[in-house]
């Protein structure tokens, strides 16, 4: 217990709607006890859940790429000049990777092709910390505004690639269910503790975190 009263806050990187989920139980387990006319001391089951604690440093996170299935019956030449409004975009050279290499930078691949995308600099928003993240400019200036997709969660035009499956799986994924494909610059630690800090929340599938432990690797039984 020493080692963790050492530590000066804790932020939920991964598994937010789990640790939610945890909660909710746990105050309806109690309830139910009350109920039943039971003794509640704090230190029943219900009121913990397993979490695993690591050091900002010792995280990595990757990017986490989007996948468009429709352009909103817009050929790739009318896309493309709407991108043209807010980003600048040129083929990339021969020899040039579609690594992306920087902040606000982005790979897009579309009509079997890579292209360097950045977002023009009159165009971000700096008012707050989630406003300048990578996922919410893509969000706001291509899903949003050029294809009207709201909800990205639930809106099947938009599909998720996390990083660890590299750009292969973005070109694959063009070649048999998708049009185009936006890779971007993974999230910084930094940016994910600064909108924690601000109390703001971050973008849907904007951090891919690695390492990741396994399932199943300890089990705790209520009961």
């Amino acid at each position: 217990m020493e080692q963790f009263s050492a530590i000066q806050a804790l932020y939920v990187a991964d598994g937010h709607h789990r640790t939610a989920a945890a909660f909710n139980v746990g105050k309806l387990r109690k309830q139910r006890a009350l109920d039943a006319g039971q003794e509640v001391t704090g230190e029943e089951p219900f009121n913990y859940f397993m979490t695993l604690f690591y050091p900002a440093d010792n995280l990595m996170i990757l990017d986490y790429n989007r996948v468009l299935k429709s352009l909103n019956d817009m050929n790739t030449e009318e896309f493309m000049a709407a991108l043209e409004e807010n980003f600048t975009i040129r083929p990339i050279a021969d020899g040039e990777t579609s690594a992306v290499k920087a902040r606000h930078n982005y790979s897009l691949y579309i009509n079997n092709k890579w292209h360097v995308m950045s977002v023009k600099p009159e165009k971000i928003d700096f008012s707050t910390p989630v406003s300048q993240l990578d996922s919410q400019i893509i969000n706001e200036l291509i899903l949003k505004q050029i294809l009207g997709i709201e909800d990205i969660k639930r809106d099947n035009r938009v599909d998720f690639v996390g990083g660890i499956r590299g750009h292969d799986e973005l070109v694959r994924r063009c070649q048999t269910d998708c049009i185009t494909a936006i890779a971007m610059h993974p999230c910084t630690i930094d940016e994910l503790l600064d909108v924690a800090d601000a109390d703001l929340i971050m973008p849907p599938k904007s951090t891919w975190f690695e390492p990741k432990p396994r399932s199943g690797y300890v089990v705790r039984c209520f009961e």
